[in-house]
């Protein structure tokens, strides 16, 4: 089963004091590349949350975000009374007027340094129990928005893969048909010459010719490949990478189909077994 590398999950928990709410996004990268941004006072708490997501995730850009509300009536941050009061007394010195304005003065006293003093939040760890089953919450739910979003994918990859096959079925009708005209062809190219050609000889060289078109091992090649690649779209796992190799290996063949082709209506049905393929190699690349 495939998974996409796009996803979203969100849990909400909401504390005594606060509201946390944990928010994970996820679109395709090549490699794991995580963005954690949390609190400062949950910090500690990092390095377990990435190993997490990497357990979990295994590849994508992942954004993982935690949010925190106050919601209770106390603060954490406090005026420091003692400095905001030197500040404005300062500030009436420069000013040199008794008619001076405190309000004014308190409004620049506050927006000096250290005019407000925040009591730093040490880490709960019955409250960060709490959190971390909201993160597998979170994780749940962008694993299965990942699931989904594959399944639609996985039923565009085996239309995909079922035309291709259709195509390839073409291929092998018309090459009885090729074949006899490549033979034409070069009978009427000697005949044109008006030449006389020793007939074994001719033959031999028929023979070399055609051996140079056989494409019976591409054939063979590419509905191995064509097999293989629903095959691992069936497995449990979900590998993209495994399956942007195979898509690769489809690929080579139907070039080298098309470059031995030499036959216009054989040369069709290898467009369209390439328009086939390049649909599927736009989306493979958020395969995780």
């Amino acid at each position: 089963m495939i998974q996409s590398m796009t996803g979203y999950g969100k849990s909400v928990l909401q504390l005594p004091s606060k509201k946390v709410t944990i928010e994970i996004k996820s679109l395709n990268s090549k490699n794991l590349d995580l963005n954690v941004r949390v609190p400062s006072y949950y910090r500690e708490k990092e390095l377990s949350v990435r190993k997490d997501l990497a357990s979990h995730l295994v590849r994508g850009k992942v954004d993982f975000s935690i949010y925190v509300e106050m919601t209770a009536d106390e603060t954490s941050t406090t005026v420091n009374k003692g400095v905001v009061s030197e500040y404005i007394q300062q500030l009436r010195n420069v000013v040199q007027t008794g008619s001076s304005d405190d309000l004014e003065l308190l409004k620049m006293a506050v927006r000096m340094p250290d005019a407000l003093k925040t009591e730093r939040e040490e880490l709960d760890e019955d409250e960060w129990s709490e959190i971390n089953k909201h993160i597998q919450i979170a994780l749940k739910e962008i694993i299965q928005y990942r699931v989904d979003e594959a399944a639609s994918l996985e039923e565009d990859f085996k239309l995909r893969i079922q035309n291709i096959q259709s195509y390839l079925e073409e291929v092998r009708s018309l090459d009885d048909d090729r074949i006899e005209q490549v033979k034409q062809r070069l009978q009427k190219a000697i005949s044109d010459l008006s030449v006389e050609v020793d007939a074994n000889r001719f033959e031999q060289e028929l023979i070399y010719y055609l051996e140079k078109l056989d494409i019976n091992e591409e054939k063979v090649r590419l509905e191995n490949h064509l097999s293989y690649f629903l095959k691992q779209l069936d497995t449990p796992d979900s590998n993209g990478k495994k399956l942007g190799f195979i898509v690769q290996e489809l690929g080579r063949e139907i070039n080298t189909i098309g470059s031995k082709a030499n036959f216009a209506p054989m040369q069709k049905a290898v467009i369209q077994m390439k328009n086939e393929l390049e649909k599927i190699k736009e989306q493979i690349l958020n395969v995780l």
